[in-house]
């Protein structure tokens, strides 16, 4: 039975849907970075929120773990690369929260409109001051949005319910979405020339941060009033407060800083500024949701194969996952032929499929292939950090995909290169269940791969087998299966051959020495 340990103050509901999925689940929140450590390596799985901080370090002492499972879209306080690199699946729940983080932006606006905080403030100290906040409607001003995934597309339906016009840039928004959704797509500088108030939905990259830096921010409308629910760095903090106190700015309101928890910051003060301490997904609703939906998303992959909302891995649904498995199986075991029998540094390599596989997720089968490849250098390597790992050697990476079907209903093909050399094998399934070898290198050879084998190139010439055979038997070693294919009558052939036990150095120097012997290697699956 998978443990998991929810280690930050979660739902209780979330533990319930761990147990009722079949997983040993132990809530211990509060946890120093010593204690945590010192338990971790029991563990297959870790929920965590915000407090719980995934080291390289504490990786290092998970020696069981798996996933690790964020409740919120965040994963500032996880090491995703050391993750990646260790094998570890980090998956978070960027839906849970998305319409509390959205209806927290808008609030935001009504705020700025309206000079919410500075009226309560004044009124409580009993100054009735009514004519000192002269406010702006929201209903005909435009909002542009930088940024319209999830939690953006909502802010714009909302938005549209008020009546305001709704830009926006997104590299990655088609123009059929943005039909859809009713917004006008732009690029940043006709948002940041024409938008009276700007909001920000996108993660912290390389490419966003300082989306308005003091420059973006120059270009923008005189009067804008700027939101951002999104991530601290995607302003310019300093730039910020220089327009706030040169009035280039109206008003804006931070639920997110640069440096959290911000408890000392250059614009607390500024006049037209409004801040709250991260409250974006701060609502009953949301909270219950990301830990209800971390706990089935984390139950999925340990129990079933599914992979939802993962950072570091393709998606695949539970549903997906028994029918992709003798795929990936069979991926795996082509990819650690090759990788046992291809000598010298590859330089790329192509994962084909055609008929039955081409109708399916690619992603899973090309990161089965890549796993059984390196392996064989590393019993570390899993599907998830392999994909990472080959990248991180230089090797490019090929998926084709072919709608034909040819002599078998299922195909998948693995060519690896190492400068102008390639090689090939190609394997299908046997009832749609058991993975089968069918080509070899150029060569028609059927065959299963599993457990100790040896692979012989030799002269094809009478008296071989037999001679293979008595080596064999002088060796005391017993042939499971026999498997032969050869090139041309009269010319090279390769033998498959399946042993019970496995193979030593000294049987494979007997066999190199056998007449008609070319090439040999024990391979392992």
């Amino acid at each position: 039975m998978p443990r998991v340990l929810i280690s930050d103050k979660m739902d209780p509901n979330a533990a319930r849907i761990f147990r009722e999925a079949g997983v040993d689940v132990h809530e211990k929140p509060g946890l120093s970075k010593d204690e945590l450590k010192a338990i971790i390596g029991d563990y297959d799985g870790l929920a965590i929120r915000s407090s719980t901080k995934v080291t390289a370090d504490l990786l290092d002492a998970a020696t069981k773990l798996k996933v690790i499972g964020r409740a919120g879209i965040g994963v500032d306080n996880v090491d995703v690369a050391a993750a990646t690199a260790r094998g570890v699946v980090v998956m978070n729940t960027p839906f849970g929260n998305s319409i509390t983080t959205a209806e927290h932006a808008v609030a935001m606006m009504f705020a700025l409109a309206r000079q919410l905080p500075e009226a309560d403030a004044s009124t409580q100290a009993g100054k009735w001051e009514k004519n000192r906040f002269m406010g702006v409607e929201l209903t005909a001003k435009t909002l542009g949005l930088i940024g319209c995934g999830n939690i953006g597309s909502i802010v714009a339906d909302r938005a549209r319910g008020l009546r305001m016009r709704v830009i926006a840039y997104d590299p990655f928004l088609t123009e059929e979405r943005a039909l859809d959704l009713g917004v006008e797509k732009v690029e940043l500088d006709q948002l940041l020339a024409r938008a009276d108030f700007i909001t920000l939905h996108t993660p912290l990259t390389d490419q966003t941060r300082n989306v308005l830096s003091a420059e973006n921010l120059a270009k923008t409308k005189s009067g804008v009033r700027i939101v951002n629910c999104a991530r601290g760095g995607l302003i310019d903090e300093v730039a910020l407060k220089a327009g706030l106190e040169s009035g280039h700015i109206a008003g804006a309101a931070l639920d997110v800083f640069v440096e959290e928890p911000a408890q000392q910051n250059a614009l607390f003060g500024t006049p037209g500024l409004v801040a709250t301490p991260h409250l974006g997904a701060s609502t009953t609703e949301a909270q219950v949701n990301v830990a209800l939906q971390v706990a089935e998303q984390m139950s999925d992959f340990l129990i079933r194969g599914g992979v939802t909302n993962a950072l570091n891995m393709p998606s695949l649904s539970a549903e997906e996952a028994p029918r992709l498995k003798p795929y990936m199986q069979l991926a795996e075991r082509l990819g650690s032929l090759v990788g046992q029998l291809a000598h010298g540094g590859l330089t790329h390599i192509a994962i084909e499929t055609e008929g039955a596989a081409a109708e399916l997720n690619q992603k899973p089968i090309s990161a089965a292939v890549l796993a059984g490849l390196m392996r064989v250098h590393s019993d570390t390597v899993n599907m998830v950090n392999a994909p990472f790992l080959a990248k991180e050697r230089g090797i490019d990476v090929r998926e084709i995909r072919h709608e034909r079907e040819g002599d078998y209903h299922t195909l998948v093909r693995v060519t690896v290169g190492s400068g102008a050399e390639e090689r090939s094998v190609a394997g299908t399934l046997f009832g749609n269940a058991a993975p089968r070898l069918v080509e070899l290198f150029g060569v028609a050879v059927e065959a299963e791969l599993g457990g100790d084998m040896i692979y012989i190139v030799n002269e094809d010439r009478p008296g071989f087998i037999g001679a293979l055979g008595t080596t064999l038997g002088e060796a005391g070693v017993n042939i499971a299966t026999f498997h032969l294919g050869r090139r041309a009558a009269g010319g090279e052939a390769i033998a498959l051959v399946a042993v019970d036990g496995e193979v030593d150095p000294a049987l494979i120097g007997r066999v190199t020495a056998l007449p008609m012997v070319k090439t040999v290697a024990p391979l392992r699956f």
